[in-house]
């Protein structure tokens, strides 16, 4: 068997593979916002007890110039009344508001951040998505 007999069964497999990464991650994504529909909005007493990033970096090259960009993804992790503890995605202006040690009232809706509503010693401020 040639190179082009073999390109000829490879490549139909490999498309057949990367379509059905492409599928499977959409699916996943859909079911999970259909799960968070279904759940009730929560406001719950809560303290926040970690903030951490993740940053990734992409490189690629282009007509012979190289090309760097990097994302940061921003959590916070909640701690509510009965011990439990929530992480969730939030935005880098709330990641600046939020600080470690902070008591409020936690918002979500399944695995979806809604707000945090600190009591600061001046009173009530919400941080909320914008």
């Amino acid at each position: 068997m040639d190179i082009f007999e073999e390109m000829q069964v490879l490549l139909p497999i490999l498309f057949v593979v990367v379509l059905g990464i492409i599928l499977f991650g959409a699916a996943r994504g859909a079911g999970e916002w259909r799960r968070n529909n279904k759940e009730p909005q929560r406001s719950v007493p809560s303290r926040i007890v970690s903030k951490r990033t993740q940053v990734r970096f992409h490189h690629h090259h282009d007509d012979g110039m190289s090309h760097h960009h990097s994302d940061t993804i921003y959590y916070a992790t909640f701690e509510v009344e009965s011990g439990n503890r929530l992480e969730f995605k939030v935005s880098g202006k709330e990641y600046g508001q939020l600080a470690e040690g902070d008591y409020g009232h936690l918002n979500y809706q399944g695995t979806r951040y809604k707000g945090f509503e600190r009591q600061p010693a001046g009173g009530l401020r919400r941080v909320s998505r914008g």
